[in-house]
């Protein structure tokens, strides 16, 4: 009874932070911008929560965190549906389907699905991420030409979960979440050699138009 369901990403080009103008919905785009931001490899988005095995001692709290804190950054993107009418129950594998492009030689992309409580309280479900260099093999990896616009697929894994009505759905977009993914240099090289002089801050941009629908697919199973 499952049905895979896109929803589609929408802005009028300012999706930056949880105040920004971004949207989810089941509506296919049109002529739409973009949504740009600034990745700094020294400076990168913190885990919050999620599905990790960080102890509290080194800082991490694990599971269903508020990421509000994350949420008022510039270089994370998030799209959100209107309040829901009716509950929503997600159950399956969830992939996110980005057209992006990037400055830098080689860039990661990360997809977190979230649920917005009506007091605001926005807690992870589940996430993943992409190094873009590996978007068409592990084995045999390819660098990015500078300003082209790629096709990226990222497994945000598995979950299940109601989201409730007065709730709202919620995709963040970035390039990083740091300890948990070891931070992308942004060089193209072997990242585990490379040390912070070797940085190099990327500018990427999201697509979401007609010709570039990005969309995140949901399991959606519909009970009696």
């Amino acid at each position: 009874d499952t049905q895979y369901r896109p929803y589609y990403l929408h802005s009028a080009g300012h999706a930056n932070s949880a105040a920004g103008d971004g949207t989810l919905s089941t509506e296919v785009p049109a002529d739409e911008g973009k949504d740009v931001y600034l990745y700094d490899p020294r400076h990168p988005v913190p885990t919050v929560g999620g599905a990790i095995l960080m102890s509290v001692a080194m800082g991490m709290d694990q599971g269903p965190r508020d990421q509000r804190s994350v949420e008022a950054r510039e270089d994370v993107l998030c799209y959100t549906t209107p309040p829901l009418e009716q509950p929503v129950e997600v159950t399956g594998p969830i992939e996110l389907v980005l057209y992006v492009s990037s400055s830098a030689r080689d860039s990661d992309f990360t997809g977190k699905l979230v649920d917005v409580y009506p007091d605001g309280r926005a807690e992870i479900l589940t996430d993943g991420i992409l190094r873009a260099r590996y978007r068409e093999s592990f084995s045999k990896p390819k660098l990015l030409e500078r300003g082209q616009i790629y096709e990226l697929h990222l497994d945000l894994w598995a979950t299940s979960n109601v989201f409730k009505a007065g709730h709202r759905i919620r995709l963040e977009v970035s390039s990083s979440n740091f300890p948990r993914f070891d931070r992308n240099t942004n060089t193209g090289g072997t990242i585990e050699t490379e040390t912070e002089k070797d940085f190099v801050q990327a500018i990427n941009r999201v697509y979401h138009d007609s010709t570039h629908p990005s969309h995140l697919i949901l399991p959606i199973i519909e009970r009696d």
